[in-house]
């Protein structure tokens, strides 16, 4: 809902900023200013090209409504519907109306997730988050390319200079909130980066692309159920690579006998629509096998290295993390139907070719068959529902490989070397089948209406999770800002050797018919041990051509 009052106003070099307030159910206004130009469009020639800065204008720019979203896959559930354009690169800034802080306050960038392939900025209930902090904040989204348009890997790409373009984007918007940021009221010195799934795993890339000549853009991090040692981030002329651009540019009708240097000017000279469908139907191919199409690759750039290798180095910008997983993380990419034990080792060799019969052996024992092992964690007991015998299985390994071991190896990683590091895991089932799905804490943050009016457990719920984080985002402590729910239970460090991580929703099974539970508590951290080291020892065949 919008405030019919003056609206608030920004001068910038690139010109006038003209937002809108919003107020909705919230204790405060907020200061919204929507689909802000932080590049120029990528669009015509620009197309596959590093982002430009955008030029010194008198213009007065309308920000009262959000940008277009990124082309990809349907966008994801959450937020207002939005336009798709290859215009994408825009900012969203929320500030506390009247605050007088003017370049004072902590400042937040949420990076959006969706595969590198789908999503928007307009997904997070990013003024909720600011409207009930109790510690006032300046939060930022934003656009960046996806898809082809994004990530297009294949030495051709690498001649060209054109690998990640979507993580170069996001370096681009750091740059502009650097030097932008004051006047919305934010300080640049003290810059929070969160981010959920894609998001997480390009935050990840951000912290360990590290030069010692140059200051981060960023102070701290939240990585939500991502890691850059995440699934595979392959070299950017690896096989599934190549094969994967062979696929676009036929889709494309791109001639075969094209020579190589007119490639890319015949790519910019397609109808937005052609490219589109094409990284969507290229996404589609592969996304049964879940070797995805258009990831970040290892570029030598921004991802310089393999990032355990950077890890190991101890060279990496070494800040406060928060980071954490969902307790069912795969069940929303795996086969609900897998009902034979040949199904489950067949995803394993064709998702990592790389591992051995052995290795495939491990596997199969870490996660027993529930058809021949009756005493299996993996049996399943949900009636009414129709999962195959092996699902449970396969969504538990599936998440523990692309999820809980690399966040789990952040938290290890980032500790030992000397960072603060606080660790969680997300454990409320909201749906039968769905139980701690991959992304549900997105919803919980932001302490927005659409949670809290469940009911007052749930409330409860979404007002602790939002009190740990805004207070890390505004004093880089969880436990420094009381929250409107007082009292909670502190959230202790993950050390190396004592490792403590903070449950959220464990118990409390109101959503599914069952009974409530305390929001949170801090406990050791004995979450799937085994599992995770094995998964730990298979990071370096992810990162193989």
């Amino acid at each position: 809902m919008t405030v019919d009052t003056k609206p608030p106003s920004v001068t910038l070099a690139q010109g006038q900023v003209v937002g809108t307030q919003l107020r909705d159910s919230f204790p405060q206004t907020v200061d919204a200013f929507l689909g802000v130009p932080y590049a120029l469009p990528p669009v015509g020639d620009r197309r596959f090209r590093p982002a430009l800065k955008v030029s010194h204008s008198l213009d007065i720019i309308d920000a009262s409504k959000y940008g277009h979203a990124a082309p990809g896959k349907a966008l994801l559930s959450g937020g207002p519907k939005l336009v798709q354009s290859e215009d994408c690169l825009t900012a969203n800034i929320f500030r506390p109306a009247g605050n007088n802080n003017a370049g004072k306050l902590p400042v937040a960038v949420y990076f959006h997730g969706g595969a590198f392939n789908r999503g928007s900025a307009a997904m997070h209930h990013s003024a909720s988050m600011v409207a009930w902090s109790e510690k006032p904040f300046v939060a930022v989204s934003f656009g960046y390319r996806i898809g082809a348009l994004g990530f297009l890997p294949s030495t051709l790409s690498q001649k060209e200079g054109l690998l990640n373009l979507g993580l170069r984007d996001q370096v681009h918007l750091l740059q502009w909130v650097k030097e932008n940021i004051a006047e919305f009221g934010g300080d640049p010195d003290k810059v929070t980066l969160f981010g959920l799934s894609a998001g997480a795993h390009s935050i990840g890339h951000h912290i360990l692309n590290y030069d010692e000549h140059k200051s981060p853009l960023f102070h701290r991090a939240i990585i939500e159920s991502g890691a850059p040692t995440s699934r595979a981030v392959r070299p950017y002329n690896a096989k599934v690579h190549e094969d994967q651009f062979a696929d676009f540019l036929q889709e494309v009708g791109c001639p075969a006998d094209l020579p190589e240097a007119e490639i890319f000017p015949f790519l910019r000279s397609l109808p937005s629509l052609t490219v589109t469908n094409a990284q969507t139907a290229v996404f589609d191919k592969y996304n049964p096998s879940l070797r995805w199409a258009f990831q970040p690759v290892i570029d030598g750039d921004i991802i310089s290295r393999k990032p355990l290798e950077a890890w190991e180095s101890k060279l990496w910008n070494k800040v406060p993390i928060m980071t954490g997983f969902n307790g069912n993380e795969g069940t929303m990419y795996v086969d609900k139907q897998m009902s034979h034990a040949s199904q489950f080792r067949e995803f394993w060799q064709n998702l990592l070719p790389e591992l051995s019969s052995s290795d495939l052996d491990t596997i199969e024992n870490l996660y027993p068959d529930p058809a021949v092992y009756f005493s299996s964690p993996y049996v399943e007991t949900r009636e009414g529902e129709a999962l195959g015998l092996q699902y449970k299985r396969i969504e538990a390994a599936y998440g523990h490989y692309a999820y809980v071991a690399p966040v789990r190896q952040t938290a290890q990683f980032a500790s030992s070397q000397g960072a603060p590091v606080y660790l969680y895991n997300w454990a409320l089932p909201r749906t039968v089948v769905g139980r701690a799905n991959h992304g549900d804490n997105m919803y919980y943050e932001t302490y927005n209406s659409d949670i809290t009016g469940i009911s007052e457990s749930q409330k409860e719920l979404s007002g602790t999770l939002h009190a740990y984080l805004t207070s890390f985002i505004t004093t880089g402590d969880p436990n420094a800002v009381s929250g409107r729910y007082g009292q909670r239970p502190k959230w202790e460090s993950f050390q190396p050797l004592d490792p403590k991580i903070m449950i959220f929703g464990e118990g409390n099974n109101e959503l599914i018919g069952g009974d409530i539970a305390p929001p949170a508590k801090c406990v050791a951290d004995n979450w799937a041990r085994k599992e995770t080291q094995f998964w730990w020892s298979k990071v370096p065949i992810s990162q193989l051509a």
